[in-house]
């Protein structure tokens, strides 16, 4: 049976005003409410209710992990270099890994993510395919020195993550703990009371090729999704690309001036076309330095996660490096580059029989530019980043578009890290090999935050029941008094007796200021027990979620 709360007695400093460097509902809550406070730049401490929130989203998750079969482990947040070495990902990573040396100048990092560890961790004891498939799971605080922490617990520098990680010796066997895991984490998302959709993604710096993230919808996230009622969905990021370009028919190849004219949008008023008519041209070279040169519809932005993965160690050149090839910013065109010039465009651009481009002269453009006839493609590809209103992949009807927050992904890994850190299994037959892999993680903190961007309103948060720091709260208006708050206490403890955890609200306040605490800090059920009410043999029940009161 859990203890009654008891908020004379328990560390809760609400605030009345917003925090002036919080910017988004949850952060502005967590921190009003008394559930959070933040230590340093993207570092909070959790207050005791906050604290208890999280509990129960880790309880959640390990539920649904243990259902899968899955064994829990700790593994160490300080990992040495060279495991990251080993795997190539020290250099790759980037500076949101944080680094740092010991007394004897050995470096390690503090972990955003464990797939080397892990790797290591069972590359010589998990040795026979008899010993497969096993997934292993860990909760535990994470690191990443984020530019620009923000948003409270949805870009922090240190976070709390369920890391899960598998081995198989078939595909298809880690295609059936890759089901099972985005079901678990379908069910952790429904449980924790949050509206969400699972969509296409992209891998990042964690890698693989199959991958979904799990998103929370709010329009406070900072990814953007579209969605078609067939029940498609993508990251945008990710999302197959299906443009609507239109030509703009000129049957011949037409140069013509258009001084002062840098951009797509001055490009289509100046020649009063819309931008879906124009084609975008970027400049970028690939890993050996060479010169490439990728053309979108105009009305799209270049996905450059894409064209990383069309043309290796693919960047986009900077203003100096267009003038050493000759290049003119924003006049750029497929007729007239540099020889050296390899020339890539998006999938749509194929069925346009003519292009409105740059002349690769400052202050003119081309109208009529066919391709085959006036210049040659050297690749066709998906450039795009997908945005609402392009056609859906599936059944080709309009995407919709919606905002999210990523609360958890899933990885297929394949043979990534197995391979380039030597893990290996003896097969049926005896032989070494790899181990395929799998990955999957929650983001426990960042769900918090999720669940009080989906349930507050003006006055506070409003915990789903299966979440709350506690399911009653029981409110006595007066306090050592012989008859308002020993009732209270007879109350807290009949609730607590049916299975109910009770918070009771024993401190020598002002009832207004109870009140607002309460819906502050959102406790599903408010019992509120006064003078008045008892003379009728009454009390009042209020239901946070609806405002609903009764007596």
């Amino acid at each position: 049976m859990h203890e009654i709360l008891r908020l004379k007695n328990l560390y809760v400093p609400t605030l009345k005003e917003d925090p002036a460097d919080a910017d988004i509902a949850s952060h502005k809550l967590l921190l009003r409410s008394g559930m959070l406070r933040k230590t340093a730049s993207g570092v909070y401490t959790f207050l005791p209710l906050g604290f208890r929130v999280l509990k129960k989203i880790e309880a959640i998750v390990r539920e649904e992990m243990d259902a899968t079969g899955a064994y829990e482990i700790m593994m160490p947040a300080l990992q040495p270099s060279e495991l990251w070495l080993e795997s190539g990902r020290w250099d790759d990573y980037g500076p949101e890994l944080m680094r740092l040396n010991d007394r004897h100048d050995r470096g390690f990092c503090l972990g955003p993510t464990h797939e080397e560890l892990i790797t290591a961790l069972v590359r010589d004891e998990l040795r026979s395919y008899k010993q497969l498939p096993l997934t292993l799971y860990q909760i535990q605080v994470k690191f990443r020195d984020e530019i620009r922490p923000r948003f409270g617990l949805l870009r922090s520098r240190e976070f709390i993550r369920k890391d899960a990680y598998s081995f198989h010796d078939s595909q298809e066997s880690l295609q059936e703990t890759y089901d099972a895991m985005s079901e678990a984490y379908g069910r952790i998302c429904d449980r924790c009371g949050l509206e969400w959709r699972g969509v296409e993604a992209d891998s990042g710096q964690i890698g693989g090729k199959v991958t979904t993230e799990f998103m929370a919808l709010a329009e406070s996230g900072e990814a953007e999704l579209v969605y078609c009622d067939c029940g498609y969905s993508a990251n945008t990021e990710a999302g197959e690309c299906i443009p609507h370009p239109t030509t703009h028919n000129v049957s011949e190849l037409t140069k013509i001036a258009t001084p002062e004219v840098h951009t797509i949008e001055e490009l289509a008023q100046f020649l009063d076309i819309p931008e879906s008519s124009t084609v975008k041209a970027l400049s970028g070279k690939d890993a050996e330095g060479n010169l490439v040169v990728l053309f979108i519809p105009g009305c799209h932005e270049l996905n450059e996660i894409k064209a990383a993965r069309a043309i290796e160690g693919f960047t986009l050149l900077t203003d100096d490096e267009m003038k050493a090839f000759g290049l003119h910013k924003g006049s750029m065109g497929p007729v007239g580059l540099p020889d050296e010039a390899r020339i890539v465009a998006d999938s749509s651009l194929k069925g346009v029989p003519q292009w409105v481009v740059g002349a690769n002269e400052e202050g003119y453009h081309l109208l009529g530019a066919a391709p085959g006839r006036d210049f040659t493609v050297d690749k066709w590809t998906d450039l795009c980043v997908v945005k609402p209103g392009d056609s859906c992949p599936d059944c080709h009807c309009a995407l919709k578009g919606a905002r999210g927050i990523e609360v958890s992904q899933v990885f297929q890994l394949g043979t990534k890290y197995s391979e380039s850190m030597g893990a290996t299994y003896l097969d049926k037959d005896g032989r070494e090999q790899p181990f395929i892999m799998g990955c999957y993680g929650v983001g426990v903190s960042r769900t918090l935050a999720a669940i009080v961007e989906q349930h507050n309103d003006e006055h506070g948060i409003k915990w789903p029941l299966a979440v709350a720091p506690a399911h009653v709260c029981v409110i006595p208006l007066q306090v050592g008094d012989d008859l308002v708050q020993p009732k209270a206490e007879e109350i807290a403890q009949a609730c607590q007796k049916l299975g109910f955890e009770v918070a009771i609200d024993d401190r020598d306040e002002r009832a207004g200021v109870k009140f607002a605490d309460a819906d502050l800090i959102g406790w599903p059920l408010q019992i509120i027990v006064g003078k008045r009410g008892l003379a009728e043999g009454k009390v009042e029940i209020k239901r946070r979620l609806t405002g609903e009161r009764s007596d």
